[in-house]
């Protein structure tokens, strides 16, 4: 069978299982009181949200997870690999959504906490790609690899923890951080998809094979975020929570480093790195100033409490990032 099939069943499993998984995860979430709380400066139309069901992104990471080890061929290695990253960072945010509720409060881990946890899976992911898909990276415009050597390991966890960060903050409105999400991986698909073309017809059996496995995992992404936004989008019915955006964010991340595409990550996700240079622009300034450069930050609540609504905002995201991956199309060229 080509491999098209398995990525085309892969996204379509993937989307299934969040359709089914859905109608049954969020009443027992509703039964359970599991409701998000609130942040009492976060925009006023967001009060209103008050009590839906949180940690929805249990039913991403069940149907990514699912459809992943379903059509992966041949070695498990890297599909474990991408799995497991994904469910060590979902157990991070599994751990912040309900001590939250818990504690009824929208502050759930330390932030220390949470650094600690996110820095301690970044090593296991930088150590691993270092001894076993190696340290060259695809310099976008050019048809060459950067061989970071030791550098590899610091330069890989700023990326795994940049990234999860990164989906985390873009995860505040409905529907935003799942369609980015959705979207980038989509593109990544493509590209790795190119890169399984180039192994294969070289030879490169064993690349080919584990190209082909990262192929599934990220139409594995897409397929869940697109289920998942069937529940999500505006008015959202149940949000993803940490459990879902850090697990997210742990998925991109495997899935950049497995294919040695981090430095295309940030033209792909040009808007989740926005969404995190307002939120350290915001944070640096007031502490200097006393004064806010935007209303609220992250960027998509500054745009918020100037009068945009939430679905407009969300359209142009994702506008801007489908964009982007066209962008990150041109500038792939054949490894040498």
């Amino acid at each position: 069978m080509h491999p098209l099939y398995f990525l085309i069943l892969a996204t379509l499993t993937a989307f299934a299982i969040c359709l089914i998984i859905g109608p049954l995860l969020i009443p027992a979430l509703k039964r359970l009181k599991l409701g998000q709380n609130i942040r009492d400066d976060g925009p006023m139309s967001h009060h209103s949200k008050a009590g839906t069901p949180t940690m929805g992104g249990i039913i991403m990471v069940t149907a990514i997870a699912a459809s992943t080890l379903a059509f992966t061929q041949g070695s498990f290695e890297y599909s474990l690999f991408a799995v497991l990253i994904m469910l060590g960072y979902a157990i991070i945010g599994f751990l912040d959504d309900i001590i939250k509720i818990v504690k009824k409060r929208s502050l759930g881990l330390r932030p220390y906490q949470k650094i600690i946890g996110q820095l301690g899976l970044a090593l296991v992911i930088a150590v691993y790609a270092y001894f076993n898909v190696g340290t060259k990276l695809i310099v976008p415009f050019t048809n060459i690899s950067w061989d970071l050597g030791v550098f590899f390991i610091p330069f890989t966890m700023f990326v795994a923890v940049a990234a999860v960060n990164s989906v985390n903050l873009t995860d505040g409105l409905d529907g935003l951080a799942s369609g980015v999400t959705m979207i980038i991986t989509a593109g990544l698909s493509i590209i790795v998809y190119y890169f399984y073309t180039v192994a294969s017809s070289g030879g490169e059996t064993l690349l080919a094979v584990n190209l082909q496995n990262m192929m599934v995992y990220s139409g594995a992404i897409a397929g869940a975020c697109l289920g998942f936004l069937r529940f999500n989008a505006y008015p959202a019915r149940v949000f993803m929570g940490d459990t879902g955006s850090l697990a997210l964010g742990g998925a991109l991340t495997a899935l950049v480093v497995a294919t040695g595409l981090q430095l295309l990550l940030p033209i792909m996700g040009i808007m989740l790195v926005v969404n995190t240079v307002s939120a350290l622009i915001q944070r640096f300034y007031y502490k200097l100033t006393k004064k806010r450069v935007f209303r609220m930050a992250p960027l998509h609540h500054h745009f918020e409490l100037k009068g945009t609504h939430e679905t407009k905002v969300v359209a142009v995201y994702m506008i801007i990032t489908a964009a982007a991956c066209l962008l990150a199309l041109l500038t792939i060229r054949p490894p040498a």
